[in-house]
């Protein structure tokens, strides 16, 4: 099972490119979760056709009882992707971090990847706050690999710098590693030897560049990603190459 976190700066980008990986891996035959770890429970919209999934925690709030069955918190989109939005407590009260580690609790409960068995499994992880609830797919276990999305804006780096040091925090524990770094253009000033730079210093490739694309918007707005709007445009072929690569182990 491939288990990797995409972490980075909210806005960033990164749930684009999770479920446009989600839906890359899907188009290719593989089994694929998609797990939405951010309070506002958007990561997997574009693979239900634009319709927002009610989050674990939203659940777990509204009802006496804990969910007993996967399909109660949980939704096939497109290519057949599991999807799940933990979510987050009400505004103002609580701890962000912590709808993740129930989350991930009741999932265990669950028994989701024993009975489910997924080819693939991913985490979409807001990453400007790498606390414990946010950083428990690093620390706990449940990702093998980190990517790290960002751009060249400072923002993005700076959030960038803070999830590669928190992970290097685990290195020694047996825990998820940074894989690289996928460049979402926001065609900033010497964006790429902005982010080549930062890559360099840290050992680490980039492993995708992904262009900034009406293609996505377009899509987006239809409720849909590019791998599912329209699977040959360039855009698309560079989710698929990255599915490809991390399927083969290059990554």
């Amino acid at each position: 099972m491939l288990k990797i976190a995409i972490y980075g700066k909210g806005g960033i980008g990164k749930s684009t490119i999770t479920s446009n990986l989600a839906a890359a891996f899907a188009s290719q035959g593989k089994r694929v979760i998609q797990i939405g770890c951010d309070p506002k429970a958007d990561s997997t919209i574009n693979l239900l056709g634009g319709k927002p999934l009610e989050p674990v925690m939203n659940y777990m709030r509204e009802n006496d009882d804990d969910p007993q069955h996967i399909d109660q918190i949980a939704r096939e989109g497109f290519g057949g992707v599991l999807c799940i939005e933990t979510g987050g407590p009400t505004p103002g009260l609580g701890c962000a971090g912590r709808g993740i580690i129930a989350t991930f609790n009741l999932l265990e409960d669950l028994r989701l990847f024993e009975t489910w068995k997924p080819d693939v499994v991913l985490y979409d992880v807001l990453g400007d706050v790498v606390c414990g609830g946010f950083a428990a797919p690093i620390r706990e276990g449940y990702a093998e690999k980190v990517l790290i999305v960002t751009s060249g804006e400072k923002m993005a780096l700076y959030a960038a710098n803070n999830i590669y040091t928190a992970v290097q925090n685990f290195e020694d524990r047996g825990y998820a590693r940074v894989a690289g770094i996928i460049l979402n253009h926001r065609n900033v000033l010497d964006e790429t030897k902005k982010v080549k730079a930062f890559a360099d210093e840290r050992g680490l490739p980039i492993v995708a560049q992904i262009p900034r694309s009406d293609d996505i918007n377009r899509f987006e707005d239809e409720g849909k990603t590019v791998i599912e709007g329209d699977a040959s445009l360039e855009v698309s072929a560079r989710f698929l190459d990255l599915a490809n690569r991390l399927i083969a182990g290059e990554i």
